[in-house]
């Protein structure tokens, strides 16, 4: 019987796919928005981290450094990155961008050999191993190291290094010891030997002025302050005259007051015409006296629309001489910018097309059931995207050309996202320094999508944040999970909403609210009346204001001393003095056993501070705070208080409403 004999048939080769790893895998970069499809955000100055997860097989060491790119596409000197915490793979650094634009980040990781050889020789030569073997690769290795120092950097450190190496008159530890010398290693940080470069992808950086992210802001009506009114009708009849509204030029009178304070940028609700038809009285009344102002945001009357001033206010020339009168005084100028129309705007009859018409032909008017807002007509963005585009973009230059720089645009989640990222990129594409905030309270979706397209910062929902564990949660998602992107702004209050909270406590709870705002966040603002504690609501189970001052005229007695403007004024001071409160990414809360008192830590750079804040203002509170990984005693100074006191690991704190809401205290640094 023959043997039969099988010849092995090789297998069908499969293609191999394309590494989805480099050699040294680089991975989970961060900030990174959308997976690289959206910019990532900074500002110029501020200190940001970049991280990475890095590795490598075997036992081999490795380092890794960023790459910026600046908006020429030049690159920067590379930055070394750490290890974050021993064994977690989590490497980073901190950067700074120079100069506004589109950057570019890289993260580069490599081999070590160096590191590697003193690692294991560290280890072999007091074992008498390989003696001569291991510091002669050493001194290959250094002798590598030198031909990439340029001459005065510190190359002959690093060669009489490999002449000590190389020297057998001496101990072996000794000739090691040479090459650990401060001198060399300072030069190996800055020239490193790298083998097996391995790059990441490139994310991108919207880099921003400091304004985006950084700023106190203060709110108020125009019309209102110098707002008096008329003499009575008839004399000698004891009746009052109505209301004459105030000016640019009595407005003007309350500006230092407001820089006195501290604040960076002065908001003004729209100062355009306000339309006649279906004009809402006091209280969001539906029917107006002859005598009634009406909304503000029902923009346009005969005398003009969105590019015009209230005749009340004065003329263009008028509000120049504001401007240039905040300026003098340090305020920026924030104008409100609203893109809908009353029924008696220009635009209804020059572009019925602009607006959505109901079944009967009649244009249809705002609603937000069960609320109606009969006087003002929504927008209709699919009929003439284009024109619409157009027209916004002028309305917008035409007002940065009378020296408003930032926006504030009213209800953006209303409008379609795609057309605000249109027209946000086509301002800051040739004037980067101009800033949107958005004034979004809506669904997380949306007011984060805004953020990502092009809004340098947002309202949030810390109005509605209270208690410590809602601060705490919220604030963790504003600074880790959308900190590279969206840039809060905690308003206190607006003229839309007066929080419960707010509403019942008096004073204390203004206060309160106040520290939490302009410690936490590094922009912040107050709608005028705050300082003063109006906490009336319409309704008791409302949160708007009694007598609006969206509905009518409402000029405040500024000469009371019983004010909150001492402690705003000194939170505004604090903020200016320390960087550490001008950054976002920068909160670490602190452990406390009161869930009435919240503590939490800020630092950037040397500058550190620990915050303690009462969250019930009726009543004494008193807690014990822990401060992590602390073993020591800390020099601290009271901020608030003027106190100096000595703080330890666990730290004991009573805080009493009627001495102050809060302990601000500044970590003093060891000399």
């Amino acid at each position: 019987m023959t043997d039969l004999v099988t010849r092995a048939v090789p297998a069908p080769v499969e293609p191999v796919a394309e590494a989805l790893v480099g050699r040294i895998p680089v991975l989970d970069l961060s900030p990174v928005v959308e997976g690289g499809r959206r910019p990532a955000k900074a500002v110029l100055g501020e200190a940001f981290l970049i991280s990475a997860t890095v590795f490598r097989e075997g036992h081999g060491k490795l380092g890794a450094n960023v790459v910026l790119r600046d908006a020429e596409g030049r690159p920067g000197p590379w930055t070394p990155m750490r290890e974050l915490a021993p064994g977690t793979d989590r490497w980073g650094a901190e950067v700074t961008t120079t100069t506004m634009g589109h950057w570019s980040y890289t993260v580069e990781a490599w081999s070590d050999p160096v590191s590697s050889w003193l690692d294991r020789a560290v280890i072999k030569l007091p074992a008498g191993q390989d003696i001569e073997l291991t510091l002669e690769e050493g001194a290959l290795l250094l002798e590598r190291v030198a031909v990439g120092v340029p001459r005065g950097s510190g190359r002959t450190a690093v060669l009489t290094a490999v002449d000590a190496l190389r020297d057998r008159t001496r101990a072996p530890l000794t000739r090691l010891a040479a090459a650990l010398l401060p001198g060399v290693a300072v030069v190996l940080g800055r020239y490193p030997l790298r083998e097996l470069v391995t790059a990441s992808p490139t994310y991108s950086l919207q880099v921003e002025r400091r304004r985006a992210l950084y700023g106190s802001w203060y709110e108020f009506f125009p019309r209102s302050e110098g707002a008096t009114l008329e003499p009575p009708s008839l004399p000698g009849n004891g009746q009052e005259g109505p209301m004459r509204s105030g000016t640019f030029r009595t407005a003007a009178e309350r500006l230092p007051a407001v820089a006195a304070m501290g604040f960076d940028v002065l908001y003004l609700p729209p100062i355009h015409p306000i339309g006649r038809s279906f004009r809402k009285g006091p209280n969001n009344t539906l029917t107006a006296g002859p005598q009634d102002v009406g909304s503000p945001w029902a923009i346009g009357s005969p005398e003009g629309g969105h590019d015009a001033i209230h005749p009340d206010l004065g003329t263009i020339e008028d509000f120049d001489a504001f401007v240039d009168r905040a300026t003098e005084l340090g305020l920026e100028i924030a104008l409100d910018f609203a893109l809908q129309a009353s029924p008696d705007h220009p635009w209804v009859e020059r572009h019925p097309e602009w607006f959505s018409h109901r079944i009967d032909g009649t244009i249809a008017y705002a609603e937000n059931p069960p609320k109606k807002y009969q006087d003002i007509y929504p927008i209709n963005f699919d009929q003439d995207f284009h024109g619409l585009v157009a027209e916004t973009l002028r309305l917008l230059r035409h007002w940065m050309s009378h020296g408003v720089r930032i926006f504030r645009v009213d209800n953006p989640h209303t409008k379609p996202v795609h057309f605000w990222e249109r027209v946000i990129g086509e301002i800051n594409r040739t004037d980067p320094d101009v800033v949107f905030l958005a004034e979004a309270f809506t669904r997380p979706a949306m007011l984060q999508t805004l953020a990502k397209i092009g809004f340098q910062q947002s309202y949030t929902y810390f109005t509605w944040r209270n208690t410590k564990q809602e601060l705490t949660e919220y604030l963790t998602e504003l600074t880790e999970q959308t900190g590279a992107y969206l840039r809060p702004n905690f308003f206190v209050n607006t003229p839309d909403i007066l929080p419960s909270g707010l509403q019942h406590q008096g004073p204390a709870a203004f206060a309160v609210r106040a520290v939490l705002a302009a410690t936490l966040s590094p922009s912040w603002g107050v709608y005028a009346g705050f300082e003063l504690a109006e906490n009336t609501p319409v309704a008791a189970d409302g949160e708007e204001y009694l007598d609006s001052e969206k509905y009518q005229l409402r000029p405040r007695d500024w000469t009371r001393t019983d004010t909150l403007a001492p402690l705003i004024t000194r939170l505004n001071e604090l903020r200016r003095i320390h960087p550490a409160l001008q950054d976002l990414r920068n909160l670490d809360f602190l452990p406390t056993d009161n869930d009435q008192v919240i503590a939490y830590a800020k630092q950037t750079g040397e500058d550190q501070l620990i915050v303690v804040v009462n969250l019930d203002p009726s009543n004494v509170q008193q807690a014990m705070v822990t401060l992590p990984g602390i073993t020591g005693p800390v020099a601290v100074h009271c901020e608030l208080t003027g106190g100096d006191h000595t703080w330890h690991h666990q730290n004991y704190v009573r805080l009493d409403p009627e001495q102050g809401p809060a302990h601000i205290l500044t970590v003093r640094q060891e000399d």
